[in-house]
């Protein structure tokens, strides 16, 4: 069970079937499926074999569609990267990841060229532009697979348990943790969304978030199990989506809960220009009740939410059940399966809170080169998500809060310790505590709570800036600093962060 034969299935199908929208190309599956083989037979070419380490620091583009699908035809491991990674973070990465190809654009060249030296482990004629004919050290992406051949790659044995991309759980300072996912998992991400979507091979899927993140697979993977029509933006517009939606008939959507917010205050929006959409999923972090309610009552029987970890556990609030379980996230699909357990493991029963654990058929093959971390994370078979939640009478899954403390941000997970890390740096930090605090535009943004070692030696709008100056990704960066003479503690001495942000939290109608 591997998605390596997808393409081709459709390609010989249903190959006038349009498989991909992006600006002005429109291909169909049969012209799709022939640029795939050409980028498939060049690496091939270049020596890249099963399992090899396929990396991309893009912004979206066909390109990175077609490196999806290559790597799925020739066994190659595809590491979509966040293009906002610089410096040590992205050596760390590249690094830790043993990649072996480096996809990139001409954006992004005055950030890999100062770093090569650091990755010897990457031949140099291996570095390749998909956008750029003259730059020296690159190759070019499409005169490498101009004169490859279009035919179907033979003679590579894949099965389902072979690895098929490994996504980064925070893409930042230190060693993140890469989630392995198979072909397998990813061949059941088509079967399990596009039934829980209620997917059909006529319908039109719209992606405008960043390719590089798991979000993207919960209808590319439905789109290309079914042979439907995927349609992809180079990034989020919400003129420009809900224009598509009107002009292409688009039928499903995924959005992270600041695009929702996003379309919904455009100045375009308007139901009947987005009636033809029959799923709007929301994913990345809670959406707000009242954006909720706002969603469902201009667009009715079409919201889906999305509760799950890229490790490999779901639930989803189904569209039918929204109107009696509006602050639940679902139900695992078929399948998973899933228990509220208390500090020992017991079962909890309804309506108490404990730990999220869940098994299905999507968990991860483990953490990349990380055995002792998988080993905590996958106990038994089960995995624990770190989330605290309850379900009530009828299954339904509540959250109460989200993986240990955590911050989505625009659907990016963005992970405090990391940022704690940079604060204190400075000279005039004794303590710090970053925690999430609520956001119009983001969902969630950085607030860092700090200690000084001599109150009223910095303020706090300078030691903002000193710490976005120096933190590796632009999403880690602060919106605010609060000082603090001191922080609430447990009784071991454990600074409890839930109580500090209790107060930032109060007005959840906050808007930053």
């Amino acid at each position: 069970m591997d998605i390596a034969g997808l393409l081709a299935r459709h390609a010989r199908y249903r190959p006038n079937h349009v498989a991909v929208i992006f600006e002005e190309h429109r291909l169909t599956y049969d012209q799709f499926n022939r640029r795939v083989n050409r980028l498939a037979n060049a690496l091939l070419g270049m020596g890249i074999q099963k399992e090899d380490k396929i990396a991309t620091v893009l912004n979206n583009c066909l390109e990175m569609l077609e490196i999806y699908w290559a790597g799925a035809k020739i066994g190659a491991v595809v590491v979509p990267l966040n293009p906002l990674l610089r410096g040590q973070g992205l050596i760390n990465l590249l690094t830790q990841s043993d990649t072996a190809v480096l996809f990139t654009s001409a954006d992004f060249v005055r950030y890999i060229d100062p770093i090569k030296p650091e990755l010897p482990h990457i031949d140099p004629n291996r570095y390749l532009l998909v956008d750029d004919t003259g730059r020296a050290g690159y190759q070019n992406y499409h005169a490498l697979t101009e004169t490859a051949a279009e035919t179907n790659p033979t003679g590579i044995e894949i099965n389902g348990r072979d690895p098929y991309n490994i996504i980064y759980s925070s893409g930042t300072t230190g060693l993140p943790k890469g989630i392995v996912l198979s072909h397998e998992v990813r061949a059941n991400y088509g079967a399990t969304y596009a039934a829980a979507y209620r997917f059909t091979p006529e319908s039109i899927a719209l992606h405008t978030g960043a390719l590089v993140f798991n979000g993207v697979f919960l209808t590319l993977m439905p789109a290309m199990f079914l042979g439907a029509t995927f349609i992809l933006h180079r990034r989020f517009n919400p003129e420009a989506l809900i224009e598509t939606v009107e002009r292409e008939r688009v039928t499903h959507i995924k959005m992270v809960p600041s695009q929702i917010v996003a379309m919904l205050n455009s100045p375009e929006f308007d139901p009947p220009k987005l009636r033809s959409l029959e799923m709007i999923g929301s994913v990345g972090a809670p959406l707000h009740m009242e954006h909720k309610q706002r969603l469902n009552e201009a667009l009715p029987g079409r919201f889906y939410e999305l509760y799950g970890l890229t490790e490999g556990f779901m639930t989803i609030l189904d569209k039918a059940d929204y109107p009696r379980k509006p602050a639940s996230v679902g139900v695992p699909p078929p399948f998973f399966e899933m228990r509220i357990v208390g500090p020992t493991g017991e079962d909890l029963p309804p309506g108490e809170i404990g730990e999220i654990i869940g098994r299905s058929p999507q968990l991860m093959s483990g953490y990349y080169k990380q055995p002792e971390l998988t080993a905590q994370a996958v106990r038994a078979g089960w995995l624990h998500s770190g989330d605290l939640g309850y379900v009530d009478e009828d299954g339904f899954l509540y959250l109460v809060d989200r993986q240990k403390d955590m911050i989505i941000s625009g659907g990016v997970n963005v992970y405090p310790r990391d940022i704690e890390e940079v604060i204190v740096q400075h000279p005039a930090v004794r303590e710090t505590a970053v925690f999430g605090i609520p956001s119009e535009k983001w969902g969630e943004t950085p607030l860092a709570a700090v200690i000084l070692k001599e109150p009223g030696s910095i303020g706090a709008e300078e030691l903002r800036d000193w710490i976005n100056e120096r933190v590796n990704a632009r999403y880690q960066r602060v919106h605010t600093v609060v000082f603090m003479d001191d922080f609430p503690r447990s009784a071991s001495g454990k600074t409890l962060k839930r109580v500090i942000r209790e107060p930032h939290w109060a007005d959840r109608d906050a808007k930053i």
